[in-house]
């Protein structure tokens, strides 16, 4: 009978606990990183891989400086810019592409681009405007 009170007090005792425990509230934190590090500007869909010299037109570029794709987009929200997806894997493409940090040339906007797609940085295919 002892080792039955002293079995019921433990029980007791454990449920007094759990329910005196804190709840602790979920966290979710969402971290994106740091963009790629790309010469020519990166495609802006996962793995974001950096995209090859010709693929995007003069207005992602500011002073030579790639505006971003994707989550790192900072351009205007109505903005639409053009690419040339013949050299976008997804689209074919298997060609050399520049690695992350690597350095490009010093004007990264191609001379006689030729687009064949309008992108609006966020991965979707823009409408075209009429």
């Amino acid at each position: 009978m002892v080792k039955f009170n002293v079995f019921a007090l433990a029980a007791v005792a454990g449920i007094c606990l759990a329910a005196a425990a804190p709840t602790a509230k979920a966290q979710v934190v969402v971290s994106i990183g740091v963009a790629p590090a790309c010469p020519y500007g990166y495609y802006d869909y996962s793995p974001y891989s950096c995209a090859p010299y010709g693929y995007y037109g003069p207005e992602w570029f500011n002073s030579g400086v790639f505006i971003g794709a994707g989550p790192w987009f900072h351009g205007d929200e109505h903005f639409n810019g053009h690419v040339n997806n013949r050299y976008d894997p997804q689209h074919g493409y298997k060609g050399a592409l520049p690695k992350n940090g690597e350095k490009g040339r010093s004007n990264p906007t191609p001379r006689n681009f030729k687009s064949n797609e309008t992108r609006d940085g966020r991965g979707h295919v823009a409408e075209p405007k009429r």
